[in-house]
């Protein structure tokens, strides 16, 4: 069993757990079973460019060469990896608050490292396995630019003359975080109308925590009230996640936009193989019913979701929470090319953002979590599991009950001390009573 890497990396609190010498030697331990030229790219917390320092020397330490990508979303090193490079480690704790950081190890096609090299990577740290080299052998670093390059591949993947004819008026959000760079520039050559918050690079987080909830975009949703936007946009930590909020300051969950692109992709495409997690929403099974598509349900997890898609041949898929795969693009989630596919939908239909989402199949959900210590998370389940043996379950990732009015996920976080509970219904009632049901399970057994 690992016990450093979660869902996607490693998390910790930075300099007190994730130190320099910590993030060396993890480094380290990835270098010496990958080997070759590994990029490095950060997001903009004020851990990070020791920690980026840090895994450079790891790197250097095993014969590794490195480039430096600078501060640049998640999925910018990801194109980067996919199309030159034999690596990546991206240092960011994505969506968690600043305190933390984190590394996000990727392998040759940009996809976070499977499990059975996180094992080996974990063997090479705790048995101090790393093959340094002799002083002659060191590698060299480099730094280069890859931002340009990413924003023009997005842009190439659109209709960018009907977007710029639409004259889509947008706020952004880009939470001070790694989107910074990149998605206020691709907003603004896709000639929209563009009004930003939040889109000065600050690792403190000032405006507000990184995660794209509700409750953290109450300023987003003022602005788009204000200005009469057609579209509110912003993204987490690492700009790896696109929220929306509708022309009439309402926010939209991320399986609802997930739909949308969901439904364009195959009408374009004319069907194909959709993936998504246990925990994302039935409408999205609805819409690859209705057309010409198929559906694959995987654990919980954006690099499961990806290694699916590229086993499969897949045409799209993501999860829940805002994130969009494009697997002819990037092997993760992608807020550019997430962003860029929105404002194609806005200009294509000529329909207000509300219309489109209240055209979907209709499903109301809760979303909420409480904190977990680490070691209570198994026992947690085992107890949830044995209260529920009259209904169907799904295991697949944590416990997912089915009934006949809905559904309610109850899983631990992979990357935080937490559960989280996820309902879903055709009524609000029915999604608020299952959320209820799903959080009291959780209390019971902590």
């Amino acid at each position: 069993m690992k016990q450093l890497f979660g869902t996607f990396g490693v998390r910790r609190v930075a300099n007190t757990v994730l130190t320099p010498e910590f993030a060396s030697k993890i480094a380290a331990a990835y270098g010496t079973k990958v080997q070759g030229t590994i990029a490095i790219g950060s997001d903009p917390r004020t851990s990070s460019e020791m920690i980026k320092h840090a895994v450079t020397a790891g790197l250097l330490s095993v014969g590794c060469d490195v480039v430096d990508l600078g501060m640049l979303p998640t999925p910018a090193v990801q194109y980067a990896v996919r199309k030159y490079y034999d690596g990546g480690i991206m240092v960011t704790a994505s969506h968690n608050p600043p305190k933390y950081n984190g590394l996000k190890l990727l392998d040759s096609d940009g996809i976070g490292t499977p499990d059975d090299l996180e094992e080996e990577i974990e063997d090479i740290y705790f048995n101090d396995k790393q093959e340094r080299v002799s002083w002659d052998k060191i590698g060299t670093a480099y730094k280069r630019d890859i931002i340009d390059e990413y924003i023009e591949e997005v842009i190439k993947r659109v209709d960018a003359d009907k977007i710029r004819q639409a004259n889509i008026k947008v706020v952004l959000d880009c939470g001070s975080g790694a989107a910074c760079d990149t998605t206020p520039y691709i907003v603004r050559k896709l000639g929209c109308e563009i009004t930003t918050i939040n889109c000065q690079a600050d690792g403190a987080f000032p405006g507000r925590n990184p995660e794209p909830t509700e409750d953290n975009l109450q300023d987003l949703i003022s602005v788009v009230k204000a200005t009469g936007a057609d579209i509110g946009i912003a993204h987490d930590g690492d700009a790896d996640r696109t929220i929306c909020i509708d022309e009439k300051g309402q926010f939209v969950y991320g399986d609802k936009s997930f739909a949308l692109v969901e439904k364009s992709m195959l009408e374009k495409n004319n069907g194909g193989t959709i993936v998504t997690t246990v925990a994302t929403s039935n409408a999205i099974a609805d819409i690859a019913l209705e057309n010409n598509g198929e559906i694959i349900l995987t654990k919980v997890g954006d690099l499961v979701v990806a290694r699916k898609l590229q086993e499969v041949d897949g045409l799209f898929g993501g999860e829940e929470n805002g994130g969009l795969i494009f697997p002819d693009f990037v092997y993760g989630r992608d807020s550019g090319l997430a962003t860029a596919m929105l404002l194609e939908i806005l200009a294509t239909t000529k329909k207000p953002l509300s219309t489109l989402i209240e055209e979907l199949p209709t499903y109301y959900s809760q979303k909420r979590k409480i904190e977990c210590p680490d070691d209570k998370k198994s026992e947690v389940a085992q107890g949830i599991l044995d209260e529920t043996t009259e209904y169907e379950v799904d295991t697949t990732d944590g416990v997912k009950i089915i009934t006949d009015d809905g559904w309610v996920i109850i899983r631990p976080s992979g990357t935080e001390p937490i559960y989280r509970c996820f309902s879903e219904a055709k009524t609000e009632e029915k999604a608020t009573e299952l959320a209820d049901w799903g959080m009291n399970l959780i209390n019971k057994f902590i």
